[in-house]
Protein backbone atom coordinates (compact mmCIF):
# COMPACT_ATOMS: atom_id res chain seq x y z
CA UNK A 1 0.00 0.00 0.00
CA UNK A 2 0.93 3.71 -0.54
CA UNK A 3 0.30 7.11 0.99
CA UNK A 4 0.50 10.52 -0.41
CA UNK A 5 1.83 13.31 1.70
CA UNK A 6 0.74 16.37 0.78
CA UNK A 7 2.33 19.83 2.07
CA UNK A 8 -0.36 22.56 1.37
CA UNK A 9 -1.34 25.80 1.72
CA UNK A 10 -0.24 27.25 -2.01
CA UNK A 11 -2.06 28.33 -5.37
CA UNK A 12 -1.77 25.64 -7.95
CA UNK A 13 -1.46 27.14 -11.60
CA UNK A 14 -0.45 25.37 -14.40
CA UNK A 15 -1.14 23.06 -17.33
CA UNK A 16 -2.77 19.31 -18.12
CA UNK A 17 -4.56 17.34 -20.57
CA UNK A 18 -7.72 15.39 -19.67
CA UNK A 19 -6.78 11.79 -19.52
CA UNK A 20 -9.63 9.20 -21.03
CA UNK A 21 -12.74 8.31 -19.59
CA UNK A 22 -12.46 5.71 -17.28
CA UNK A 23 -16.55 5.30 -17.09
CA UNK A 24 -16.55 4.97 -21.05
CA UNK A 25 -13.38 2.43 -21.42
CA UNK A 26 -14.66 -0.56 -18.65
CA UNK A 27 -17.65 -1.44 -20.56
CA UNK A 28 -15.60 -1.01 -23.78
CA UNK A 29 -13.25 -3.82 -23.15
CA UNK A 30 -16.23 -5.91 -21.64
CA UNK A 31 -18.11 -4.82 -25.09
CA UNK A 32 -14.90 -5.72 -27.67
CA UNK A 33 -15.66 -9.46 -26.50
CA UNK A 34 -18.71 -9.26 -28.52
CA UNK A 35 -16.30 -9.53 -31.59
CA UNK A 36 -14.13 -12.46 -32.64
CA UNK A 37 -11.98 -9.44 -34.82
CA UNK A 38 -9.13 -6.79 -32.93
CA UNK A 39 -10.57 -4.13 -31.10
CA UNK A 40 -7.94 -1.41 -30.56
CA UNK A 41 -8.82 1.45 -28.01
CA UNK A 42 -6.76 4.32 -27.88
CA UNK A 43 -6.12 7.12 -24.95
CA UNK A 44 -7.04 4.47 -22.65
CA UNK A 45 -5.73 5.90 -18.78
CA UNK A 46 -3.19 4.27 -16.98
CA UNK A 47 -5.62 3.12 -13.87
CA UNK A 48 -5.88 0.26 -11.92
CA UNK A 49 -9.72 -0.59 -12.72
CA UNK A 50 -8.29 -1.23 -16.77
CA UNK A 51 -5.84 -3.48 -15.18
CA UNK A 52 -8.75 -5.59 -13.86
CA UNK A 53 -11.27 -5.33 -16.96
CA UNK A 54 -7.94 -6.66 -18.85
CA UNK A 55 -6.93 -9.16 -16.81
CA UNK A 56 -10.42 -10.54 -16.37
CA UNK A 57 -10.64 -10.35 -20.44
CA UNK A 58 -7.07 -12.49 -20.52
CA UNK A 59 -8.58 -15.36 -18.40
CA UNK A 60 -11.85 -15.67 -20.65
CA UNK A 61 -9.56 -16.34 -23.35
CA UNK A 62 -8.97 -12.80 -24.84
CA UNK A 63 -5.54 -12.25 -26.46
CA UNK A 64 -5.19 -8.70 -24.74
CA UNK A 65 -1.75 -6.31 -25.68
CA UNK A 66 -0.98 -3.07 -24.16
CA UNK A 67 1.26 -0.22 -25.28
CA UNK A 68 1.15 2.71 -23.51
CA UNK A 69 -2.49 4.45 -23.78
CA UNK A 70 -3.29 2.16 -26.94
CA UNK A 71 -4.93 -1.79 -26.15
CA UNK A 72 -5.49 -4.23 -28.12
CA UNK A 73 -8.09 -6.65 -27.76
CA UNK A 74 -8.79 -9.66 -29.78
CA UNK A 75 -11.68 -12.39 -28.58
CA UNK A 76 -11.73 -14.99 -31.47
CA UNK A 77 -11.48 -18.09 -28.91
CA UNK A 78 -13.38 -17.32 -25.98
CA UNK A 79 -12.92 -20.39 -24.11
CA UNK A 80 -13.97 -19.45 -20.30
CA UNK A 81 -18.13 -18.81 -19.06
CA UNK A 82 -16.96 -18.27 -15.41
CA UNK A 83 -15.39 -15.37 -14.41
CA UNK A 84 -12.67 -15.30 -11.59
CA UNK A 85 -13.89 -14.04 -8.51
CA UNK A 86 -11.20 -12.53 -7.19
CA UNK A 87 -11.24 -10.35 -9.96
CA UNK A 88 -14.88 -9.46 -9.73
CA UNK A 89 -14.75 -8.45 -5.88
CA UNK A 90 -12.73 -6.28 -7.11
CA UNK A 91 -14.15 -4.35 -10.07
CA UNK A 92 -17.93 -3.55 -10.58
CA UNK A 93 -18.00 -3.33 -14.09
CA UNK A 94 -17.07 -7.19 -14.28
CA UNK A 95 -21.09 -7.58 -14.41
CA UNK A 96 -20.61 -6.42 -18.06
CA UNK A 97 -18.73 -9.13 -19.39
CA UNK A 98 -22.19 -11.16 -18.69
CA UNK A 99 -23.56 -10.09 -21.87
CA UNK A 100 -20.64 -10.62 -24.26
CA UNK A 101 -20.51 -14.59 -22.87
CA UNK A 102 -24.35 -15.53 -23.42
CA UNK A 103 -23.96 -14.07 -27.15
CA UNK A 104 -20.42 -16.40 -27.74
CA UNK A 105 -20.71 -19.02 -25.21
CA UNK A 106 -24.44 -18.88 -24.29
CA UNK A 107 -23.89 -19.11 -20.40
CA UNK A 108 -21.96 -17.14 -17.95
CA UNK A 109 -21.04 -16.94 -14.69
CA UNK A 110 -20.77 -14.16 -12.40
CA UNK A 111 -19.34 -14.12 -8.43
CA UNK A 112 -21.06 -10.65 -6.96
CA UNK A 113 -19.02 -7.43 -8.49
CA UNK A 114 -17.44 -5.25 -6.23
CA UNK A 115 -16.16 -1.17 -6.49
CA UNK A 116 -16.38 1.42 -4.34
CA UNK A 117 -18.59 1.45 -0.74
CA UNK A 118 -20.84 4.59 -1.23
CA UNK A 119 -24.03 2.71 -0.72
CA UNK A 120 -26.12 0.22 -2.32
CA UNK A 121 -25.86 -0.51 -6.28
CA UNK A 122 -28.68 -2.52 -8.01
CA UNK A 123 -27.91 -5.46 -10.26
CA UNK A 124 -32.09 -5.67 -10.41
CA UNK A 125 -32.03 -3.60 -13.65
CA UNK A 126 -29.26 -5.82 -15.05
CA UNK A 127 -31.30 -8.84 -14.18
CA UNK A 128 -34.63 -7.07 -15.12
CA UNK A 129 -33.17 -6.59 -18.36
CA UNK A 130 -31.93 -9.83 -19.47
CA UNK A 131 -34.77 -11.63 -18.56
CA UNK A 132 -36.88 -9.80 -20.89
CA UNK A 133 -34.31 -10.18 -23.76
CA UNK A 134 -34.55 -13.76 -23.13
CA UNK A 135 -31.73 -15.18 -20.92
CA UNK A 136 -32.40 -17.19 -17.76
CA UNK A 137 -31.14 -15.40 -14.64
CA UNK A 138 -30.36 -17.54 -11.13
CA UNK A 139 -29.71 -14.49 -9.52
CA UNK A 140 -28.85 -16.29 -6.40
CA UNK A 141 -26.14 -18.20 -7.80
CA UNK A 142 -25.18 -15.36 -10.45
CA UNK A 143 -25.67 -18.05 -13.86
CA UNK A 144 -26.96 -16.86 -16.85
CA UNK A 145 -27.83 -18.96 -19.58
CA UNK A 146 -28.71 -18.37 -23.30
CA UNK A 147 -28.45 -21.34 -25.19
CA UNK A 148 -30.91 -19.98 -28.12
CA UNK A 149 -29.73 -16.73 -28.29
CA UNK A 150 -31.31 -13.15 -27.37
CA UNK A 151 -34.69 -11.31 -28.73
CA UNK A 152 -35.64 -7.99 -28.75
CA UNK A 153 -37.82 -6.56 -26.48
CA UNK A 154 -38.88 -3.21 -24.75
CA UNK A 155 -37.32 -2.24 -21.79
CA UNK A 156 -38.11 0.26 -18.87
CA UNK A 157 -35.70 0.79 -16.32
CA UNK A 158 -37.31 1.92 -13.12
CA UNK A 159 -33.91 4.10 -12.78
CA UNK A 160 -31.77 5.51 -15.06
CA UNK A 161 -28.82 3.16 -14.45
CA UNK A 162 -25.25 3.96 -16.20
CA UNK A 163 -24.02 0.16 -15.76
CA UNK A 164 -27.41 -1.50 -16.92
CA UNK A 165 -27.77 0.47 -19.83
CA UNK A 166 -24.84 -0.12 -20.93
CA UNK A 167 -25.07 -3.75 -20.17
CA UNK A 168 -28.33 -3.78 -21.91
CA UNK A 169 -26.99 -2.18 -24.86
CA UNK A 170 -24.09 -4.75 -25.28
CA UNK A 171 -26.77 -7.48 -25.08
CA UNK A 172 -29.17 -6.10 -27.56
CA UNK A 173 -27.00 -5.19 -30.42
CA UNK A 174 -26.67 -9.10 -31.07
CA UNK A 175 -30.25 -9.85 -30.21
CA UNK A 176 -32.61 -10.99 -32.79
CA UNK A 177 -34.80 -7.80 -33.80
CA UNK A 178 -35.61 -4.90 -32.42
CA UNK A 179 -34.81 -3.60 -28.39
CA UNK A 180 -36.07 -0.38 -27.41
CA UNK A 181 -34.54 0.96 -23.91
CA UNK A 182 -36.53 3.80 -22.03
CA UNK A 183 -34.85 5.66 -19.32
CA UNK A 184 -31.27 5.25 -20.56
CA UNK A 185 -28.88 6.53 -19.23
CA UNK A 186 -27.26 9.05 -21.55
CA UNK A 187 -23.92 10.05 -19.88
CA UNK A 188 -20.74 11.19 -22.33
CA UNK A 189 -19.28 7.75 -21.64
CA UNK A 190 -22.82 6.03 -22.53
CA UNK A 191 -22.99 7.50 -25.40
CA UNK A 192 -18.99 6.91 -26.08
CA UNK A 193 -19.93 2.97 -25.88
CA UNK A 194 -22.58 3.17 -28.15
CA UNK A 195 -20.28 5.15 -30.68
CA UNK A 196 -17.49 2.24 -30.81
CA UNK A 197 -20.18 -0.23 -30.82
CA UNK A 198 -21.92 1.90 -33.58
CA UNK A 199 -18.29 1.83 -35.73
CA UNK A 200 -18.30 -2.45 -35.17
CA UNK A 201 -21.24 -2.52 -36.71
CA UNK A 202 -24.16 -1.91 -34.24
CA UNK A 203 -27.64 -0.28 -35.47
CA UNK A 204 -28.32 2.30 -32.37
CA UNK A 205 -30.54 5.05 -32.77
CA UNK A 206 -31.49 7.84 -30.44
CA UNK A 207 -27.84 8.87 -29.20
CA UNK A 208 -27.79 11.33 -26.58
CA UNK A 209 -31.15 10.80 -25.40
CA UNK A 210 -33.09 8.49 -22.72
CA UNK A 211 -34.59 6.50 -25.11
CA UNK A 212 -32.01 3.88 -26.86
CA UNK A 213 -33.57 2.03 -30.57
CA UNK A 214 -31.00 -1.61 -30.97
CA UNK A 215 -31.48 -3.08 -34.44
CA UNK A 216 -29.84 -6.77 -33.55
CA UNK A 217 -27.18 -7.65 -36.17
CA UNK A 218 -25.79 -10.87 -37.24
CA UNK A 219 -22.24 -10.47 -35.83
CA UNK A 220 -19.65 -7.01 -35.17
CA UNK A 221 -16.36 -6.86 -36.61
CA UNK A 222 -13.30 -5.23 -34.86
CA UNK A 223 -12.66 -1.26 -34.87
CA UNK A 224 -10.22 1.21 -33.41
CA UNK A 225 -11.85 3.85 -31.21
CA UNK A 226 -10.62 6.78 -29.59
CA UNK A 227 -12.05 6.89 -25.74
CA UNK A 228 -13.79 9.96 -24.97
CA UNK A 229 -11.89 12.58 -22.32
CA UNK A 230 -13.15 12.32 -18.76
CA UNK A 231 -15.45 14.50 -17.73
CA UNK A 232 -15.30 13.56 -13.86
CA UNK A 233 -11.44 14.08 -13.97
CA UNK A 234 -11.95 17.55 -15.70
CA UNK A 235 -14.05 18.51 -12.89
CA UNK A 236 -12.42 17.24 -9.95
CA UNK A 237 -8.76 19.02 -10.86
CA UNK A 238 -11.29 22.53 -11.72
CA UNK A 239 -12.62 21.89 -7.99
CA UNK A 240 -9.00 21.15 -6.72
CA UNK A 241 -7.83 24.95 -8.42
CA UNK A 242 -10.71 26.61 -7.41
CA UNK A 243 -10.16 25.56 -3.57
CA UNK A 244 -6.81 26.52 -4.02
CA UNK A 245 -7.45 30.08 -5.20
CA UNK A 246 -5.19 29.28 -8.45
CA UNK A 247 -5.59 29.06 -12.15
CA UNK A 248 -5.57 26.03 -14.54
CA UNK A 249 -5.86 25.49 -18.48
CA UNK A 250 -7.26 21.68 -19.06
CA UNK A 251 -7.04 20.59 -22.84
CA UNK A 252 -8.37 17.84 -24.39
CA UNK A 253 -11.77 18.21 -23.28
CA UNK A 254 -15.42 18.22 -25.15
CA UNK A 255 -17.43 21.70 -24.29
CA UNK A 256 -20.98 20.19 -24.17
CA UNK A 257 -19.71 17.72 -21.02
CA UNK A 258 -19.58 20.90 -19.08
CA UNK A 259 -23.20 22.62 -19.29
CA UNK A 260 -24.06 21.79 -15.86
CA UNK A 261 -21.08 21.64 -14.24
CA UNK A 262 -20.33 25.21 -15.44
CA UNK A 263 -23.77 26.20 -13.89
CA UNK A 264 -22.37 24.87 -10.30
CA UNK A 265 -19.07 26.70 -10.41
CA UNK A 266 -21.05 30.25 -10.98
CA UNK A 267 -22.77 29.14 -7.93
CA UNK A 268 -19.62 28.96 -6.06
CA UNK A 269 -18.47 32.63 -7.95
CA UNK A 270 -15.94 30.67 -10.13
CA UNK A 271 -15.88 31.35 -13.87
CA UNK A 272 -14.91 29.26 -16.62
CA UNK A 273 -13.99 29.56 -20.23
CA UNK A 274 -15.08 26.56 -21.85
CA UNK A 275 -13.95 26.51 -25.66
CA UNK A 276 -14.40 23.40 -27.53
CA UNK A 277 -11.37 21.54 -26.80
CA UNK A 278 -9.99 23.09 -23.25
CA UNK A 279 -11.54 24.68 -20.35
CA UNK A 280 -9.70 27.78 -18.85
CA UNK A 281 -10.07 29.03 -15.33
CA UNK A 282 -8.96 32.43 -14.67
CA UNK A 283 -6.49 32.59 -11.33
CA UNK A 284 -7.21 35.28 -9.17
CA UNK A 285 -10.78 34.47 -8.34
CA UNK A 286 -12.06 34.21 -4.80
CA UNK A 287 -14.81 31.33 -4.38
CA UNK A 288 -18.18 33.03 -3.00
CA UNK A 289 -21.20 31.24 -2.77
CA UNK A 290 -24.06 32.94 -4.62
CA UNK A 291 -27.35 32.74 -2.43
CA UNK A 292 -30.78 32.31 -4.31
CA UNK A 293 -33.35 34.48 -4.62
CA UNK A 294 -33.85 36.14 -1.29
CA UNK A 295 -30.65 35.81 0.40
CA UNK A 296 -31.85 31.68 0.52
CA UNK A 297 -29.30 29.15 1.01
CA UNK A 298 -28.07 27.50 -2.61
CA UNK A 299 -28.37 23.72 -2.84
CA UNK A 300 -26.12 21.61 -4.88
CA UNK A 301 -28.00 18.18 -5.80
CA UNK A 302 -27.02 15.43 -7.89
CA UNK A 303 -28.90 13.31 -10.97
CA UNK A 304 -29.05 11.55 -13.91
CA UNK A 305 -27.50 13.19 -16.89
CA UNK A 306 -27.33 16.27 -17.58
CA UNK A 307 -27.56 16.79 -14.20
CA UNK A 308 -24.95 17.18 -11.67
CA UNK A 309 -23.32 14.16 -11.59
CA UNK A 310 -23.04 11.80 -8.14
CA UNK A 311 -18.89 11.75 -8.99
CA UNK A 312 -18.66 14.98 -8.58
CA UNK A 313 -20.06 15.72 -5.09
CA UNK A 314 -17.23 14.72 -3.08
CA UNK A 315 -14.61 17.44 -4.24
CA UNK A 316 -17.25 20.22 -4.82
CA UNK A 317 -18.05 19.62 -0.82
CA UNK A 318 -14.50 20.24 -0.41
CA UNK A 319 -14.54 23.28 -2.62
CA UNK A 320 -17.25 24.27 -0.39
CA UNK A 321 -14.87 24.63 2.94
CA UNK A 322 -12.79 27.36 1.09
CA UNK A 323 -15.46 29.29 -0.33
CA UNK A 324 -17.22 32.21 1.57
CA UNK A 325 -20.68 31.35 2.50
CA UNK A 326 -22.72 28.77 3.05
CA UNK A 327 -24.63 25.86 0.73
CA UNK A 328 -26.13 22.75 1.26
CA UNK A 329 -25.08 19.39 -0.61
CA UNK A 330 -28.14 16.31 -1.28
CA UNK A 331 -27.06 13.56 -2.27
CA UNK A 332 -29.99 11.53 -3.71
CA UNK A 333 -27.91 8.49 -5.04
CA UNK A 334 -25.48 6.41 -2.74
CA UNK A 335 -26.07 6.95 0.95
CA UNK A 336 -22.63 6.55 1.48
CA UNK A 337 -21.03 8.88 0.06
CA UNK A 338 -21.15 11.51 2.73
CA UNK A 339 -19.31 9.60 5.30
CA UNK A 340 -16.02 10.81 4.30
CA UNK A 341 -17.01 14.35 5.89
CA UNK A 342 -15.99 13.07 9.21
CA UNK A 343 -12.00 13.36 8.31
CA UNK A 344 -12.49 16.98 7.20
CA UNK A 345 -14.25 18.43 10.56
CA UNK A 346 -11.27 17.25 12.13
CA UNK A 347 -9.02 18.80 9.77
CA UNK A 348 -11.09 21.86 10.64
CA UNK A 349 -14.48 22.23 8.40
CA UNK A 350 -17.37 23.57 9.23
CA UNK A 351 -20.09 21.07 8.21
CA UNK A 352 -23.20 19.63 9.97
CA UNK A 353 -24.00 16.35 9.10
CA UNK A 354 -27.68 16.29 8.50
CA UNK A 355 -28.50 12.77 7.34
CA UNK A 356 -26.67 10.19 5.05
CA UNK A 357 -27.66 12.49 2.18
CA UNK A 358 -27.04 16.15 3.06
CA UNK A 359 -24.27 18.47 4.37
CA UNK A 360 -24.51 22.05 5.08
CA UNK A 361 -21.02 23.61 4.73
CA UNK A 362 -19.72 27.12 5.65
CA UNK A 363 -16.95 28.21 4.89
CA UNK A 364 -14.21 29.65 4.54
CA UNK A 365 -12.64 27.21 6.68
CA UNK A 366 -9.12 26.89 7.79
CA UNK A 367 -8.00 23.23 7.20
CA UNK A 368 -5.56 21.07 9.09
CA UNK A 369 -3.15 18.67 7.82
CA UNK A 370 -3.95 15.33 8.97
CA UNK A 371 -4.23 11.78 8.62
CA UNK A 372 -6.85 10.60 6.58
CA UNK A 373 -7.84 7.73 4.30
CA UNK A 374 -9.31 7.13 1.03
CA UNK A 375 -12.62 5.62 1.67
CA UNK A 376 -13.67 5.58 -2.39
CA UNK A 377 -12.02 6.78 -5.82
CA UNK A 378 -14.05 10.06 -5.43
CA UNK A 379 -13.34 10.88 -1.58
CA UNK A 380 -10.28 9.56 -2.14
CA UNK A 381 -9.70 12.79 -4.83
CA UNK A 382 -11.83 14.75 -2.21
CA UNK A 383 -9.27 14.37 0.87
CA UNK A 384 -6.08 15.22 -2.01
CA UNK A 385 -8.12 18.81 -2.27
CA UNK A 386 -8.32 19.38 1.42
CA UNK A 387 -4.94 18.31 1.64
CA UNK A 388 -4.15 20.52 -1.21
CA UNK A 389 -6.04 23.43 1.05
CA UNK A 390 -4.29 22.39 4.34
CA UNK A 391 -1.68 24.09 6.63
CA UNK A 392 0.64 23.44 9.30
CA UNK A 393 1.95 19.54 9.15
CA UNK A 394 1.78 17.84 5.56
CA UNK A 395 -1.21 15.65 5.47
CA UNK A 396 -1.00 12.30 4.79
CA UNK A 397 -3.81 10.39 2.28
CA UNK A 398 -3.74 7.04 3.33
CA UNK A 399 -4.65 3.93 0.53
CA UNK A 400 -3.74 5.88 -2.43
CA UNK A 401 -4.09 2.70 -4.77
CA UNK A 402 -7.72 3.40 -4.65
CA UNK A 403 -7.55 6.94 -6.04
CA UNK A 404 -5.47 5.12 -8.40
CA UNK A 405 -8.38 3.05 -9.59
CA UNK A 406 -9.91 6.27 -11.44
CA UNK A 407 -7.55 8.69 -11.79
CA UNK A 408 -4.42 8.76 -14.14
CA UNK A 409 -0.96 9.50 -12.76
CA UNK A 410 -2.81 11.93 -10.37
CA UNK A 411 0.71 12.53 -8.21
CA UNK A 412 2.24 13.62 -11.64
CA UNK A 413 -0.45 15.70 -12.68
CA UNK A 414 -0.73 17.52 -9.08
CA UNK A 415 2.87 17.94 -9.45
CA UNK A 416 2.57 19.93 -13.16
CA UNK A 417 0.05 22.39 -10.98
CA UNK A 418 2.69 23.02 -8.61
CA UNK A 419 1.73 20.81 -5.81
CA UNK A 420 3.96 19.33 -2.98
CA UNK A 421 3.14 15.94 -3.68
CA UNK A 422 5.56 12.80 -2.70
CA UNK A 423 4.33 8.97 -2.98
CA UNK A 424 5.29 7.06 -0.20
CA UNK A 425 5.41 2.93 1.02
CA UNK A 426 2.62 2.94 3.85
Amino acid sequence: MSRFVIHGGRPLQGEIRASGSKNAVLPMIAAALLSEEEVILENVPSIRDVDVMLEIAGQLGADVSREGSRISIRAANLNGQELPAELCERVRTSVLFVAPLLHRLGRAKLHPPGGDGIGRRRLDPHFYGLRLLGASVDDADFEFTANDGLDGAIIFFDEASVTATEHILMAAVLARGTTTIRNAASEPHVMDLATMLIAMGAVIDGLYTNTLTITGVERLGGTTHRVVSDHIEVGSYLALVAATGGGITIHDTARGHYWMMNRVFERFGIELDIKADRIVMPSGQTPRIQPDAGGAVPQVDDGPWPQFPTDMMSPFLVLATQSEGTILFFEKMFEGRMYFVDPLVQMGANAIICDPHRVIITGRSKLRGQTVRSPDIRAGMAMIIAACCSTGRPCIVQNAEIVDRGYDCVDEKLRALGADVVRESD
